[in-house]
């Protein structure tokens, strides 16, 4: 499984803040980003859910202000889920999924 650190090389892009931009432009998708925190003698898992233009993280508390990173803290994303939404309790949601973090930058990746 790739593993994509949140490098500098991410920084520069802002990730997240990327993906929420077009969450909001593709409002009927769910994209569930997995990976985890780097703390220091251990991983934490961490999930994070971009719909409709916002973040949210089942795991971690995370920055709401616009003007911040979401997460400030060094990460790994290792996985990326893509749903249709609303969820239902059926597998018919599910799109596909990609361990690339810049596959769903392109906006056709959504659809």
């Amino acid at each position: 499984m790739e593993e994509t650190l949140a490098s500098r090389t991410m920084a520069k892009i802002d990730l997240i803040k990327n993906l929420e931009k077009i969450s909001f432009e593709i409002p009927n998708r769910i994209l569930k980003i997995q990976g985890y925190i780097l703390n220091e003698n251990h991983k934490e898992q961490l999930e994070i859910i971009i719909f409709k233009g916002f973040s949210s993280s089942t795991t971690h508390p995370i920055e709401i202000d616009l003007e911040k990173k979401v997460i400030d803290f060094s990460y790994i994303l290792t996985n990326f889920k893509l749903y249709k939404a609303p969820l239902k309790k059926t597998k018919d949601n599910f799109i596909r999924e990609n361990q690339n973090s810049f596959f769903f930058l392109n906006n056709k990746n959504w659809i």
